[in-house]
């Protein structure tokens, strides 16, 4: 498959989510494998979103979090459930938008120049397989625009694992 970037400018944000998740389906069209459509989600997420320092997936592993595909410096590999925004965010089970990371308890530095996070779970058949996260040094550069939209990515994302989500071994 070939495939051309469009660029997006996201003033207006829920019509530039709605042209990345047509481009999102493209790229996941007939693809069931878990690893290569993380590995080209956050790929297009990195390439469309600006100022994005880290975009990738953690995937749910005997009871704590382990690194997937993503795109930017390298990262922590292991985060325990419950730890740091990306842990906080599976734990409960839902969308977390962080301003500042340095004002989130217990945040997780793996990239010091990240300012601002948002992390959206993963959710298969009621259970948790991992999270989206994606990090910019920019403080308050996500807003519940981009929560919406990433969370619309994501689910496409989960739509197109299907049955391949990796299984939470004890």
């Amino acid at each position: 498959m070939s495939y051309t970037a469009k660029r997006y400018d996201f003033q207006d944000k829920p019509k530039d989510y709605a042209r990345l998740r047509a481009e999102l389906a493209a790229l996941l069209a007939d693809e069931h494998d878990l690893i290569a459509n993380a590995a080209n989600t956050c790929a297009l997420i990195f390439d469309a979103l600006p100022e994005l320092n880290w975009a990738g997936f953690y995937f749910l592993r005997g009871g704590e979090l382990v690194v997937g595909p993503f795109q930017g410096k390298p990262a922590c590999v292991r985060i325990a459930l419950g730890h740091g925004v990306c842990g906080t965010a599976a734990e409960r089970r839902r969308t977390l938008l962080v301003p500042d990371v340095h004002e989130f308890p217990g945040h997780i530095a793996c990239d010091t120049t990240s300012r601002s996070e948002i992390v959206v779970p993963l959710i298969s058949a009621d259970a948790l397989f991992g999270v989206l996260d994606i990090d910019s040094p920019r403080p308050g550069r996500f807003d519940e625009a981009d929560a919406r939209g990433l969370e619309s990515l994501a689910a496409q994302f989960v739509a197109a694992a299907g049955h391949a989500a990796p299984p939470s071994r004890p």
